[in-house]
């Protein structure tokens, strides 16, 4: 995964501690259409699920007040407190999210081989889950503002699925065009949003005020006591009400955490146990409300100005984790968990704002087939919980080497800190666990492909440079292109740059231009490429040249896993042309090796995973466009690989 970064501060802001109040709330803005919209729009499912018959919960005022409270505690504890609170401390050089809480963790342990491979390994099955999430969010989401239609009028149910078809589809195909001039308004709708869940809840708590007995929190723990078994099973459906509390983390970077925290306490988290406390009690003062509490809360006047704006708001929700599993995909990619596909940078202000065609299509038809599979969002919401709680537990899990290792807090502090929240993550996720026949199926079985094909591909990649190295130890660089200059090849104008993984070996591509075009241009670049477990590497650190013999050089050129990947514009640096290395596009040829990789079994993967290997390496991605090389100026030159 590239060299060991140093451990990230605890620091507060990313340091960013000197902000003025203006940038503050314009980027709390910002961060209301962004981080938001996932959980912001879970009111529109959570209770429904909660007291759906096949759960067996019965409905009446105790179990609501139970349910409520459960669901209020719950999001104090685990996104007030260990999230909001806690967790956004945990910043990898001022990034957050699963990636980068994985380089840190794994940073923090590099003198330990073997606890750093299981973290690497449980980091990648987090950040596999998310695939889930991503597949799941937009779906429940949308339908869930959608089926708004059929409590508006009965004789509309027909057209629910096909309409959230089409803004599904819509939203995917727009996501080219990047988010630049939609996210503008993202904010202001989200405020507008959270205004409207705050007052129309207030209204039905000032109608039904014993609902506000669940602020008690032996209230929950009452009902879970009383009905244990039931109890347990209605955590499966109460987690829905967390689902994007990993996106206050993912997006630290964006927005820094003082802006994330205003809008929580400030905002969102008032407006959210508003809304659940009037939908509570609602259902107490008329249980045939458990049809759709969240737009039976409103009069009959206001539902298709609601069905608008819940449309709109999960649409920014969608928006928010498509956008995030870009970004999480880039930096797999980068880190050497994926194979490196086209990535489009859609601003040439905000290099956040990226689209990986390959996935956008991926996550579509996932995102189709989860729609017509499930076919409403109460079914949908059996299969919603297990990607966010597995996700939220190797969160915690991550956490602990991070604050034990990196920050080195006390002991005892870090394994009572962990083991409180790590029970309350087991606790939702093993709730879960229980729906994996109802639909829960669904985001494991992305995970675990996901797992299988991020594993496969850092397994084999790792298997191709270690293969790489041993062919160097046999035939060194630099004594090789001594022999051969020595020969007095014949030079030939231009400059010729190779891309090689390991700066060591002699690149396949070398030996295949000698052997066939017999010729050695006049200066010769081995280029390697490393990515470093930290988000971004400053402009003086981008670039190392290093002179092995006359005219030929080896240069390194090193990213974060957030950079963006340009390799053209990286030669361009004051380093390179310290060295007397100025690259002229017209003089300048890359070479890549083509590897086809021979599985030959029993070299450290089974058969069919270097199978696996193989048929990515030789059919997804494109190398050139991933470092955004000329491609009139590329030449592949095919080599065979046995792993």
């Amino acid at each position: 995964m590239g060299h060991p970064a140093p451990a990230a501060s605890g620091a507060e802001d990313s340091g960013k501690p000197g902000e003025h109040r203006p940038a503050i709330y314009g980027l709390a803005l910002a961060a209301l259409g962004v981080v938001y919209g996932d959980i912001g729009t879970s009111p529109l499912y959570t209770l429904q699920t909660v007291f759906d018959p096949g759960n067996g919960l019965p409905m009446n005022a105790q179990n609501i007040v139970g349910i409520v409270s459960l669901i209020f505690w719950s999001l104090t504890v685990v996104v007030s407190l260990k999230y909001v609170t806690l967790i956004l401390r945990a910043n990898n050089h001022g990034e957050g999210g699963i990636m980068a809480l994985l380089a840190l963790a794994a940073s923090s342990v590099a003198n330990r081989p073997r606890l750093r491979h299981t973290l690497l390994a449980v980091g990648v099955m987090g950040a596999a889950l998310f695939y889930g999430d991503g597949v799941i969010t937009p779906a429940i989401s949308v339908l869930s503002a959608v089926e708004g239609l059929e409590v508006a009028t009965p004789s509309l149910k027909p057209y629910v699925i096909p309409v959230t078809l089409a803004a599904l589809i819509a939203l995917f195909l727009a996501q080219r065009r990047g988010t630049g001039g939609i996210g503008a308004v993202f904010g202001p709708v989200m405020v507008l949003w959270f205004a409207i869940l705050a007052a129309v809840g207030l209204v039905n708590v000032i109608q039904v005020p014993v609902i506000l007995y669940a602020l008690d929190p032996f209230k929950g723990l009452e009902f879970c006591l009383q009905h244990r078994w039931l109890a347990f099973v209605a955590l499966g459906a109460v987690v829905l009400s967390l689902t994007g509390a990993e996106a206050l983390y993912a997006d630290m970077g964006h927005f820094g955490a003082r802006p994330i925290r205003l809008t929580w306490f400030g905002l969102v988290f008032p407006a959210l146990a508003l809304n659940y406390l009037g939908q509570g009690a609602l259902l107490l003062g008329d249980p045939g409300a458990l049809q759709n509490p969240f737009y039976r809360l409103f009069p009959q006047w206001a539902l298709f100005p609601m069905i608008v704006l819940s449309t709109v708001a999960t649409v920014i929700a969608s928006q928010a984790v498509i956008s995030g599993t870009y970004s999480m995909t880039k930096q797999a990619m980068q880190l050497g968990f994926l194979p490196r596909m086209n990535v489009v940078y859609t601003s040439s202000r905000e290099i956040g704002q990226i689209y990986v065609p390959g996935i956008n299509w991926t996550l579509l038809i996932a995102v189709v087939a989860a729609v017509l599979g499930f076919g409403s969002s109460t079914a949908l919401g059996s299969a919603y919980g297990i990607a966010v709680t597995g996700t939220m537990l190797i969160t915690t899990l991550l956490t602990f080497f991070v604050i034990r290792y990196a920050w080195h807090y006390n002991w005892l502090l870090c394994v009572g800190a962990t083991a409180f929240f790590f029970v309350i993550d087991a606790t939702f996720f093993s709730a879960n666990l229980l729906k994996i026949s109802q639909g829960g199926w669904f985001p494991l079985v992305i995970g675990m492909l996901m797992f299988g094909i991020m594993t496969t591909w850092g397994r084999g990649w790792q298997m191709m440079a270690d293969e790489a190295r041993v062919r160097a130890g046999t035939t060194p660089l630099k004594p090789f292109l001594e022999s051969l200059l020595s020969k007095s090849p014949v030079r030939v104008d231009g400059i010729a740059i190779f891309l090689t993984p390991d700066t060591s070996g002699v690149p396949h591509a070398l030996l295949n231009n000698l052997m066939h075009n017999r010729v050695l241009h006049r200066r010769v670049v081995f280029l390697n490429v490393t990515t470093r477990e930290v988000p971004w590497v400053s402009a003086s650190e981008r670039v190392a040249v290093k002179l092995l013999c006359e005219g030929c050089y080896q240069v390194t050129v090193v990213y974060g896993f957030k950079d963006e990947v340009n390799l053209p514009d990286a030669l361009q640096h004051q380093t390179c042309k310290r060295a007397g290395l100025v690259f002229d596009l017209s003089e300048t040829s890359y070479f890549l090796s083509r590897a086809t990789v021979v599985p030959v079994g029993g070299k450290g993967m089974a058969l069919w995973r270097e199978r696996l290997f193989g048929v990515m390496l030789h059919n997804v991605g494109n190398v050139s466009a991933y470092f955004k090389l000329p491609t009139n100026r590329v030449i592949e030159l095919g080599a065979r690989v046995e792993i």
